[in-house]
């Protein structure tokens, strides 16, 4: 009877040991940390993901402000940060740090010069004084033409319209 109780509390020992082993490995620090795009442009975004950080984290570098890591239902950490406006172009290092842990992990990304918006003149010139007269030019030319439609039709009609 005795050996089937040490048999029984060895079992539970080691299942216990069995189960919480996954978790203590699971929470070793920061691992598997992507960043997407790896080249981005200035005022751009970060996608960082991140395992290993069930407590959530921080993600810090000098092309943009620090940023917390959000936890998602799969345990997956990440954050997106915005790239500095005025970042000059180059490459960065990133650093990944979970709050129940001092290990830091790194990664690195390039920053690219930004594109401005390419959207033309949109209204933001007036227009030219030749614009100005073709555009007089074909609001006389309607009326006369319109003029005379109108004072043919009363003619052919005997007067009425």
């Amino acid at each position: 009877m005795r050996a089937s109780r040490a048999l029984a509390v060895a079992a539970t020992a080691g299942a216990a040991i069995g189960l919480c082993a996954p978790l203590a490995a699971a929470n070793n620090g920061p691992t598997n940390v992507t960043v997407s795009p790896t080249r981005v442009h200035q005022g751009g975004q970060l996608a960082i993901s991140v395992m290993g950080c069930g407590h959530g984290g921080k993600v810090s570098s000098n092309a943009f402000p620090k940023t917390a890591l959000t936890i998602n239902p799969s345990g997956h950490a990440a954050a997106t940060p915005r790239i500095y406006d005025h970042a000059t172009p180059g490459q960065y290092n990133l650093a990944v740090k979970c709050n129940d842990h001092h290990m830091v992990v790194t990664r690195t990304f390039t920053v690219v010069r930004g594109h401005g918006a390419r959207g033309g003149l949109g209204g933001s010139m007036a227009p030219s004084s030749t614009e100005m007269a073709i555009g007089a030019a074909l609001v006389g030319t309607a009326a006369i033409g319109g003029g005379l439609f109108i004072s043919r039709r009363r003619r052919l009609s005997g007067g009425k319209v």
